[in-house]
Formats: structure tokens, C-alpha cells, sequence
């Protein structure tokens, strides 16, 4: 996939002076990684959690107007660990969510295979075309219904309720346009998959069903927005099956031989995950080409090592972006990432190439010109 991937260094996060030593470092760098903010402590000013809106999200206000769903926020691992605190007094939404609807609204990643494919497909049980096809009836019927008593109950509201109502058939109408975008998109042709019965047992069969469902969702059209979040922060997933035994997490701060060849085993193992997933796409014709050559996909963190440090982090470009993106390439950005440079500069973020001006780039290049985000500086050369 050479010809499809465009490596970056030197990029990084302006963390606003905290270092890697400061507390919290996971939900910051986490969050930051698709919004640009600095979460806010638990409980500070009112308010459990406050970002951004992440860049996904920004995505997903103009290129899912034109599709059921808006977006689609995934994960291999579990969030029920959401509430309280994890990390230095911060929320556990820090560092189980990086996609953000508003400064306020944390968008939960959903794990379970099986509720992915209901949301995509429905409860038929399958993407068999009579499934699908039986699955509109019924909500085109549903929403008749609603339509109708909401009618009736108009008769005898306030002001105050009918402005409630009102929102609610905002709501209703929304679904309404999903289900006519379904209507339209009902001819296409999709392979016939059944619902999964839950969670795999292992990372990569869960990984890949998980790339499967988003394969599919490209396919049909359901969603242009996927955000998919491999491992949660802290996470102590272990590997036995692939000879790593160790939490991934403790594993990323020991430094003994043992462990590094451990810690080497999960990257190649997340990264092999990875290639399924192009592999997948590159045999999925769409358009003139495949799927690959239409998707511009992001595969890194916004941690670059077990240290905590924030700045060179890893990234990777893949797909063709629909002609906007030449793959082959490594590219490198000024960064104070070099051997001299003091921990003290680089922890500040002075003269490193923000991370936020990818986004930038990649916002413009997918047709959304925005002067500046986040901590923008510029646009890259892409």
C-alpha cells in the first residue's frame, strides 16, 4: 500500500506549558488529538468535562447531510468506565471518546459489533435486500404514527411546550430525510452479511469485524464520517495469543528487553490489523476506482511514546482521497524534535508544527475552507 500512505513527522500538540510529568497527560493528549483543547478538570466551573468540537465532527455537519448517518464513532474496547474521574482529576470521558460534538457533548464509541451493525442495518437480523426493505416499512409506518399524534397533541399546548414540540418534529423530520436517503439508496448492492452475535474473543477477529461493518457503511453509503478508537487510554489489554502477556499500557512504560519485544509485538499486531482494513477497501470497487482510492483516513495518536511526550507524533495518511492526496511519500515538518532541543521547549510546544494544521489541510482538501482551527499556525504542504 506504499502508493496509498503518506508518513508525517514532526507534527505535535501544544499542550499550553503541561508537561509530560503534569498529571493527566492521557485524557489531554486524547482529547487534544481531534480537537485542540485542553480539558478542563472534573468539576471545574460547573462542569465534568469541556472541549471542542473535534475535526470529525466538523466533517460531519457538511458531508453527512447527505447521508443517514452523520458520523459513526467506534472503539474495541468498552466505555463503562466513563464516569468519574481517571487521570489527575479529569474525567474518565477524556480518555474514552475522541470525537466531540460540542465543547459539552462527548460522543460515546460504541465496541459491540452487533449494536454497530443494528445502527447501520436495522434488526432484520441481515444486509439481505428484503431485510432492509421490510426494515423501512416499518419506520416509514412508526413515523406516520408519530406524525399524526403530534398533530393532535399540538391543539392543546402553551407557547412554552409547543416550542418543545417543536423540536421534537425537528427531530422527527431528520428522521424522515434518513429514511427518504434509504429509500434512494435502495438499490445498492451490498454482500449479504448477518448481524454478529457479539464481541470476538480476540483483538483481531474484533478488529476486523469492526473494519468489516465500516467497509459496508462506505459501501452503502450510510455514513462519509467514521472515527475509530483501537484502544482506549490505559487501557491493560493483553495479547497472549501473540506471545504478549503484559498490559499494553504498563508494557509502553517498562523499558527492559522483555518488554519492548512485547510492546513490539502488539504495534506490528495493531498495525497488521490496519492493513486488513486497506486491504479491504482497495477490493471494494466504488465509482472509477476502489474504495481506498475515494477514503482519506487518518491511522496515529496524540501520544507519541510511553514517556507521555506530545510532540513528533506518530501519523500516518492512507487512501487517494479522491485524486487530493499522492501517497509514497514521507514527509517531514519543523519541529524542536531534535536530540538538543530541551524538554522544557518542546513541552511548551514553541516551534513545533502544530498538529492542528493537518486538520486544517485536510478540512480544505475535502471541501471545507476554514481560516484557522484550533491552534492552527498555517496549512501544510500535502
Amino acid at each position: 500500500f506504499r502508493d496509498r500512505l503518506v508518513v508525517l513527522s514532526g507534527l505535535s500538540q501544544n499542550t499550553n506549558g503541561l508537561t509530560a510529568r503534569s498529571g493527566a497527560v492521557h485524557g489531554r493528549c486524547a482529547t487534544k488529538f481531534l480537537t485542540g483543547a485542553i480539558p478542563r478538570p472534573f468539576g471545574q466551573e460547573g462542569n465534568d468535562f469541556l472541549a471542542d468540537v473535534s475535526v470529525d465532527q466538523l466533517l460531519a455537519r457538511e458531508l453527512g447531510r447527505d447521508t443517514q448517518l452523520g458520523s459513526l464513532e467506534l472503539s474495541l474496547e468498552s466505555g463503562d468506565k466513563g464516569a468519574g474521574t481517571c487521570d489527575g482529576g479529569y474525567s474518565c470521558t477524556y480518555s474514552h471518546t475522541i470525537t466531540w460534538r460540542g465543547p459539552t457533548t462527548p460522543l460515546p464509541m460504541e465496541h459491540d459489533p452487533r449494536v454497530v451493525f443494528e445502527r447501520l442495518f436495522g434488526d432484520g437480523g441481515s444486509t439481505d435486500p428484503a431485510a432492509r426493505r421490510a426494515r423501512r416499512a416499518s419506520n416509514r409506518s412508526l413515523l406516520d404514527s408519530v406524525r399524526e399524534k403530534v398533530s393532535d397533541l399540538r391543539r392543546g399546548l402553551g407557547p412554552s411546550d409547543a416550542g418543545k414540540l417543536d423540536e421534537y418534529v425537528d427531530a422527527v423530520r431528520d428522521v424522515e430525510r434518513r429514511i427518504q436517503t434509504a429509500e434512494a439508496q435502495s438499490n445498492r448492492e451490498l454482500p449479504v452479511m448477518d448481524q454478529p452475535a457479539g464481541v470476538p474473543a480476540t483483538f483481531a477477529e474484533h478488529a476486523r469485524l469492526m473494519f468489516d461493518l465500516q467497509v459496508l457503511a462506505y459501501q452503502s453509503d450510510l455514513t462519509r464520517v467514521i472515527t475509530f478508537m483501537v484502544g482506549r487510554e490505559f487501557s491493560s489489554r493483553t495479547y497472549p495469543e501473540i506471545g504478549a502477556p503484559g498490559g499494553h499500557h504498563p508494557l509502553s512504560h517498562e523499558h527492559s528487553a522483555a518488554s519492548l519485544e512485547q510492546l513490539v509485538k502488539i504495534n506490528v499486531h495493531h498495525a497488521e490489523q490496519f492493513a486488513y482494513y486497506l486491504d479491504r477497501l482497495q477490493a471494494t470497487p466504488d465509482g472509477d476506482g476502489s474504495l481506498l482510492d475515494h477514503v482519506l483516513l487518518y491511522y496515529g495518536a496524540g501520544m507519541a511514546e510511553g514517556d507521555h511526550q506530545p510532540w513528533n507524533l506518530p501519523l500516518v495518511l492512507a487512501g487517494g482521497g479522491t485524486g487530493q492526496l499522492a501517497g509514497g511519500r514521507h514527509l517531514r515538518f519543523g519541529d524542536t524534535n531534535d536530540a538538543d532541543a530541551s524538554s522544557a521547549s518542546r513541552g511548551s510546544g514553541q516551534g513545533a508544527t502544530p498538529l492542528a494544521n493537518l486538520h486544517l489541510t485536510v478540512l480544505e482538501k475535502l471541501g471545507i475552507r476554514l481560516d484557522g482551527i484550533h491552534d492552527s499556525t498555517g496549512r501544510l504542504e500535502l
